[in-house]
């Protein structure tokens, strides 16, 4: 660590560790603020028994966490414009989530507006915005997550602890509430910054279970949004039947290999036949004289394991940006983004 880091920690840092600070003890606290309100979600869940959850970016990385905490769990993902092609006898049996963390993303209110229009039952999951308000007038019951200026990205402690309420998932509460003594960002921080160092000047691709899809697209989007790089990622035993193929390096292609550095995500809970692939494609990989390094997820609960990964991911990410000269916690990408979409016609666009 340089002598300026030692005075002053990049803002970057500063972010990570008031992110984590958040996720492992303020969780616990914007559960007992939103407990009332997501109570009233719960109730219109059990009317219908299943939830379909609109979300963009940051906003429905809760719900894609709980279901690899329980894939079984009752509850659909759509991050699109409006509702997914569905039977509109089925839609009516489902509660409708329109989870924004600003509350003004442009596809989720468009899918809200959709869905009060055909009068569904519908709830939200907002800090505020356009959907609170939409809410309030139409008398809908919501969940407000405290405001207090993270990226969305950061938010997923809040996220995960107010779904937890409204699908009214017990052990999972129980299992969340218990990280605050069980996480600990510093214990992390060398791991990130010496795994940040292994990456410098690659691409990572992360592997893992189809089960921990969510966890390695959580890391894809921590490398693409906090450390500012390309990043990429797949699930075993699908990408055995096409993407593998793409690296069998050759005279020919090796140029276009060189830049990827493989990140397998071991779980010790997964199928053993899953595990016996990703032990398979590492020896395969590194015949080919392409770098590969397996972390395994551990920790005695499922959420244990999930979020220690996630912490070592948050930690990575922001020694990434550090170590390219990049600020790690803004998006100016996305600003521009806005920007140039409102100067086209569309106003009132949060993305």
């Amino acid at each position: 660590m340089t002598a300026m880091t030692r005075k002053a920690r990049p803002a970057g840092l500063v972010a990570i560790d008031r992110e984590m600070a958040r996720q492992r003890s303020d969780a616990l606290a914007s559960y007992r603020q939103a407990s009332e309100s997501a109570a009233k979600v719960a109730a219109s869940l059990k009317k219908t028994g299943r939830a379909l959850l609109l979300g963009m970016g940051g906003s429905h990385l809760a719900a894609d966490i709980l279901l690899s905490y329980d894939p079984a769990l009752p509850i659909i993902v759509h991050s699109d414009y409006g509702l997914p092609q569905m039977d509109e006898k089925e839609l009516a049996k489902t509660l409708i989530i329109a989870s924004s963390y600003s509350g003004n993303t442009e596809e989720v209110i468009d899918g809200l507006n959709e869905a009060i229009e055909k009068n569904l039952n519908v709830a939200v999951i907002a800090v505020g915005g356009k959907l609170i308000e939409i809410a309030k007038a139409k008398n809908l019951p919501y969940v407000q997550l405290p405001d207090t200026g993270i990226q969305p990205r950061s938010a997923l402690g809040y996220g995960v602890m107010a779904l937890l309420k409204v699908m009214n998932i017990k052990e999972g509460l129980k299992e969340a509430k218990a990280l605050k003594k069980i996480l600990n960002p510093k214990t992390a921080e060398q791991a990130g910054r010496e795994l940040a160092q292994k990456l410098k000047n690659y691409v990572p691709v992360m592997y893992t279970s189809t089960r921990n899809c969510a966890v390695a697209y959580n890391w894809k989007i921590k490398f693409n949004e906090t450390g500012k790089i390309p990043a990429f990622y797949n699930v075993l035993p699908e990408l055995n039947h096409n993407e593998m193929t793409g690296y069998d390096v050759k005279d020919a292609t090796k140029e276009l290999s060189a830049k990827f550095y493989f990140i397998f995500l071991k779980d010790q809970s997964d199928d053993a036949r899953v595990q016996k692939r990703m032990e398979i494609l590492k020896k395969l990989y590194e015949d080919r004289g392409l770098p590969v390094i397996v972390l395994g997820m551990s920790g005695e609960t499922i959420f244990a394991k999930i979020f220690s990964s996630l912490l070592l991911a948050d930690w990575t990410a922001v020694y990434t940006a550090e170590q390219y000269g990049l600020e790690s916690e803004q998006v100016p990408m996305v600003e521009e983004f806005k920007r140039m979409m409102v100067s086209h016609g569309r106003d009132n666009v949060i993305v």
